[in-house]
């Protein structure tokens, strides 16, 4: 086993387009059109497009700087190893001990979403067929994202890339559709402030309505920890990061646009997830059976997005694990297609555990709601801590290629942007358009503040024993070809 471990995951085993789509399905496009940017929908109404703008340049500002260090850092560890370089060791080991915890609640996220989303539509056209029936489609999800990573990386994004550009396709095609439909309806008055919703006006509304359309862009960053198994990673990650986050951010903006023409400015504010008012709805009610390529295109969302943030999970935790942060059962390797099947192993009974276990004891929809508040909470954490470590980084290791602009003013911004959306996450009510958060999905908060003060007593224990294993945390693990330049320099410095 250590010496699978030692031979690392397999090198140049995917290129540019298989990297893109790693990010761009860890941001579940089809899922965030259909549910997440709507919910932004009752603040700023009809000017929802202009929101997504919004959350579009400020997400930027921090894919700007992941790109940055994902060029300087090629390493499996991703944002842990960026905080470690540009900050402290002990932060990195506890951005990767919190990233690896919620990267592993995504994929049950997806798996609940999956389930309940296929039974309520099978429910609605085939009443006999129960509503409540919707585990066994999360556990066909769930061996599906398992055979996918058993088999490797290429097999794992080469799926990505499948189910990515479908969902896109087909929604890019459905909102050509609803922009023609519209007609002399198109106007943009929606990029402005005069459609917000009521008593939401103005700026306010917009900038309400950006807090929660941010959240659908949350993953952009997920190609990172595939750096040590891509092809000429440091400009290969950082293209993807970058490109991902621009790409799906203009989908965004178009998506939005075409709904919010056609449905109506003025009316806009009533548009929401479910029912007649929604993607699905207006599919249905005007479309005809366009409703069922919709449909497809929202279910093969959650498996891309699962399947991409499985990846993530277990590169992360093989980083980890390959310097004995984690038990080494991670850090071993299938001898031939070099996937850390161990961690997938876990990945697995992780997910599916969560999905009967919260499923069933709640029910699949407000064990979706809990996942996904504490999963949005811990990653927009994340990302303040990767805009302080870009600046950190440059500040103090990188000096001679500091640029004001990108590696000072960017992290700030980026970090300004993010404290709203992470007040609103956890559900302090701090401003008015944040609604304090009701049990079961109030129990969040104590669930992260638990898993990461565990995270602390781990630290304290590994600097008494082991400090040699955190200031590993810093190390960017890749075979020594690949470690000239920049992150060599960087390396012999710590």
């Amino acid at each position: 086993m250590a010496g699978e471990a030692a031979a690392g995951l397999r090198r140049d085993a995917i290129g540019l387009r298989e990297v893109l789509f790693q990010s761009i399905t860890a941001m579940a496009p089809a899922a965030a059109v259909a549910a997440s940017i709507p919910s932004g929908a009752a603040f700023a109404g009809g000017s929802l497009p202009l929101a997504v703008l919004v959350a579009l340049v400020a997400c930027l500002f921090t894919a700007s700087c992941v790109a940055e260090l994902a060029r300087e850092l090629p390493a499996a560890g991703s944002v842990s190893t960026y905080a470690a370089r540009g900050l402290h060791p002990t932060v990195g080991f506890l951005v990767g001990w919190g990233y690896v915890f919620v990267e592993a609640l995504v994929p049950p996220l997806l798996l609940l979403q999956l389930g309940f989303t296929t039974a309520g539509t099978l429910h609605d056209e085939w009443s006999s067929y129960p509503a409540d029936l919707w585990w066994p489609w999360a556990l066909a999800g769930a061996a599906v994202i398992a055979a996918a990573g058993y088999f490797g990386v290429r097999a794992s994004a080469r799926l990505g890339t499948v189910l990515g550009v479908f969902e896109i396709l087909v929604f890019l095609v459905f909102a050509v559709w609803l922009i023609a439909e519209a007609g002399g309806d198109n106007t943009l008055s929606v990029f402005g402030t005069s459609h917000t919703a009521e008593g939401y006006e103005g700026v306010s509304g917009v900038f309400a309505g950006s807090v929660y359309t941010v959240l659908a862009f949350a993953g952009f960053e997920a190609a990172a920890p595939l750096a040590e198994e891509t092809r000429d990673p440091r400009r290969t990650v950082h293209r993807a990061v970058l490109g991902a986050a621009l790409a799906i951010g203009l989908f965004y903006v178009v998506t939005t646009y075409a709904m919010t023409v056609y449905f109506g400015p003025d009316r806009f504010a009533t548009f929401g997830a479910s029912g007649e008012a929604s993607w699905e709805g207006v599919a249905r009610a005007s479309f005809g059976l366009f409703w069922v390529l919709v449909f497809l295109a929202v279910v093969n969302s959650t498996i891309a997005n699962a399947n991409a943030c499985a990846n993530v999970s277990t590169r992360t935790a093989f980083a980890l694990a390959r310097i004995r942060v984690l038990p080494g059962l991670f850090a071993s390797l299938h001898p031939r297609y070099r996937s850390p099947v161990a961690g997938i192993a876990v990945q697995t009974v992780v997910a599916v555990g969560a999905v009967l276990g919260l499923g069933l004891g709640y029910d699949p929809v407000t064990a979706f709601l809990l996942l996904a508040t504490m999963i949005v909470t811990v990653v927009i954490g994340v990302y303040i801590v990767v805009n302080l470590a870009c600046a950190g980084y440059f500040l103090r290791r990188r000096r001679e290629l500091l640029k004001p602009v990108r590696h000072l003013l960017l992290p700030v911004l980026g970090i300004v942007t993010f404290v709203p959306a992470l007040l609103t996450a956890a559900g302090l009510p701090v401003f008015d358009f944040v609604t304090e958060l009701t049990a079961p999905v109030s129990y969040a908060g104590p669930v992260v503040g638990i898993w990461m003060a565990l995270g602390l007593v781990v630290l304290f224990v590994l600097m008494r024993r082991h400090p040699e294993r955190i200031a590993e945390t810093a190390r960017v693990h890749l075979d020594e070809p690949a470690l000239t330049g920049p992150a060599q320099n960087g390396a012999a410095q710590q």
